[in-house]
């Protein structure tokens, strides 16, 4: 799953980093972003692609976002505290942390990977209204999600 960068089965894999917010690094405001960001340090405020079709947003075990985040394409092994749109492809990584709602079009969950939150599918990129309320928690840890 983490291992190479490119395009497998139609997913867009991280392979071309265009910035890089570093592990001391605070971003106080929305940060809207086009071709590949990996976020090691920490975003207060909502981050947003520009670009529709391929842009990527990674979030390191160290990064950090507190707000909403639009995007394309994530890889996650950080904490998200907010909800996430993501139109096509979504990689939660064993240490990835999300407090708030998901929307995705396709998901791949590791084992320990944790979404406080709704999931919501959604296909062909459709925007769908997130509501506040109802929070389920869901981890996944159990065996039969098998190893990743």
């Amino acid at each position: 799953m983490w291992g190479s960068s490119g395009k497998r089965n139609g997913e867009h894999r991280p392979g071309r980093i265009d910035t890089l917010i570093g592990q001391n690094t605070e971003i106080r405001g929305d940060l809207i972003f086009r071709g590949g960001l990996h976020v090691d340090g920490v975003v207060k405020g909502n981050v947003i692609a520009a670009d529709n079709d391929s842009s990527v947003l990674s979030l390191s075990e160290k990064g950090a976002i507190e707000g909403e985040v639009r995007v394309p394409n994530l890889v996650l092994n950080g904490e998200v505290h907010g909800d996430v749109f993501v139109s096509q492809h979504v990689e939660l990584a064993p240490q990835a942390r999300i407090t708030g709602n998901v929307q995705y079009n396709t998901i791949e969950m590791a084992r320990g990977a944790m979404v406080n939150g709704k999931l919501l599918h959604s296909s062909d990129g459709e925007t769908l209204a997130l509501g506040k309320g109802g929070q389920a928690m869901l981890t996944v840890d159990d065996p039969a999600f098998g190893d990743s």
